[in-house]
């Protein structure tokens, strides 16, 4: 939450608008609300109705924020909340493809505009490119044979749904596997797939410096990441502007803050959350 309670918020990440319900619940704060999914839009709309003179929706990626808040002639903003998780909204919906546990066209844009597609990459790509995201998106360590066995199975017959590729995945690791590991083998696989279909990493560098400069005094860039490629982004970046600019920014957070347990009882999910913040100095 920014230190002056009745000024303007941008949550980047709205989804469902759950955070920025408990924010409108708790402040006299202004949100500006903005998702590339269109029906976490609608979604959100539905959710925060009783805040409506207070909430302002836009479809689009929190990248475009510059261009936003210019076009409403805004020039600084008191709070930036990202969560980089998809959002409960996306994985429990089935058509979206975020999932391996549902049966589901292959899909995983978050902007359901965007041309590529889960589908396109896992089909196009070479088997070289795909071991390569797969290994470094998701640190999966089989990846190499999980690529070969994909291509193998694309020469055969286009890969189209989320079930069709998790069995490639699980068929390419030896029976004794689910005996050992908690997770599902595919599980690394479908995360590395998000990151690259919506080109996460590659948003979240550029979009830091840039939120940090729109800052109000006083304002905070609050972030909460789910991966650990994410987390080093945020707290190299966020580390990076302190030193550069030690007058003009400062790192709350030297740890990040993590879920408590009654926290990760009431939500599962939280367990791997950290938030990292970073204040604008007035």
């Amino acid at each position: 939450m920014p230190s002056r309670p009745d000024g303007v918020f941008v949550d980047g990440t709205l989804g469902g608008g759950g955070h920025a319900k408990a924010i409108l619940e708790n402040s006299q704060l202004k949100i500006i609300g903005i998702d590339q999914d269109l029906e976490a839009i609608f979604a959100a709309k539905e959710n925060l109705s009783d805040f409506s003179d207070r909430v302002e929706f836009v479809h689009d990626n929190y990248s475009k924020l510059p261009e936003i808040l210019s076009s409403k002639k805004i020039d600084s903003i008191d709070g930036i909340l990202l969560d980089l998780g998809v959002s409960s909204y996306q994985l429990d919906n089935k058509k979206r493809g975020f999932s391996f546990q549902e049966n589901a066209p292959l899909d995983m844009r978050m902007n359901q505009k965007d041309l590529e597609s889960a589908t396109d990459i896992i089909n196009n790509y070479s088997e070289d490119d795909l071991a390569g995201i797969f290994y470094d998106y998701g640190g999966e360590r089989n990846s190499r044979k999980i690529a070969k066995n994909i291509v193998l199975a694309r020469n055969e017959k286009r890969i189209e749904t989320t079930s069709e590729l998790s069995k490639i995945v699980e068929a390419s690791f030896p029976s004794s596997y689910k005996y050992k590991y908690k997770i599902h083998p595919a599980t690394r696989v479908f995360q590395a797939l998000r990151i690259e279909t919506n080109n996460e990493l590659n948003v979240l560098q550029e979009f830091i410096p840039k939120a940090a400069e729109l800052l109000a005094g006083d304002g905070r860039l609050e972030i909460i990441s789910f991966h650990s490629l994410e987390d080093r982004i945020v707290k190299h970046t966020f580390r990076e502007l302190e030193e550069k600019y030690n007058d003009k920014y400062k790192v709350l957070t030297k740890k990040p803050i993590v879920a408590t347990e009654e926290e990760i009882t009431k939500n599962p999910r939280s367990r791997s959350a950290k938030l990292r913040v970073l204040e604008k100095i007035s």
